[in-house]
C-alpha cells in the first residue's frame, strides 16, 4: 500500500516562494505518475500538476508558468516548486498517485502579507 507524506508547507508572502515535497513508500516509485492537488477552505478539491514515470509534467492553467514539477527516483519524491505566490493559492496541498486510493496528510500553504 503506498504511504505519501507532503512536507514543505508554510506561510509565504506574496510573490514569495515555496518548494513542497511529496515522500511515497510501497510502490515502485519509478514506475508510476504522482499528482500534486490543493485543497482551498470552502471548495473542491483541484489538479494542480502531475508529472509521468517518464519525468514529463502537466500543469493546470492557473499554476503555468509559476510552479514546476520534477522527480527524485532515486529518493521516491516528487517536487512542487512554487513560485510568484498569490493570496489565491493558500490551501491545504496533496500528493497522490493515480489509480491509488490513497492520499497523505497534506501540508498548509497561506499566502499572506
Amino acid at each position: 500500500q503506498v504511504q505519501l507524506v507532503e512536507s514543505g508547507g508554510g506561510l509565504v508572502q506574496p510573490g514569495g516562494s515555496r518548494r513542497l515535497s511529496c515522500a511515497t513508500s510501497g510502490i515502485r516509485f519509478s514506475y508510476f505518475a504522482v499528482d500534486w492537488y490543493r485543497q482551498a477552505p470552502g471548495k473542491q478539491r483541484e489538479l494542480v500538476a502531475g508529472i509521468t514515470p517518464g519525468g514529463t509534467p502537466i500543469y493546470a492553467d492557473f499554476v503555468k508558468g509559476r510552479f514546476t514539477i520534477s522527480r527524485d527516483n532515486a529518493k521516491n519524491t516528487v517536487y512542487l516548486q512554487m513560485n510568484s505566490l498569490k493570496p489565491e493559492d493558500t490551501a491545504v496541498y496533496y500528493c497522490k498517485v493515480p489509480g491509488l486510493d490513497s492520499w497523505g496528510q497534506g501540508t498548509q500553504v497561506t499566502v499572506s502579507s
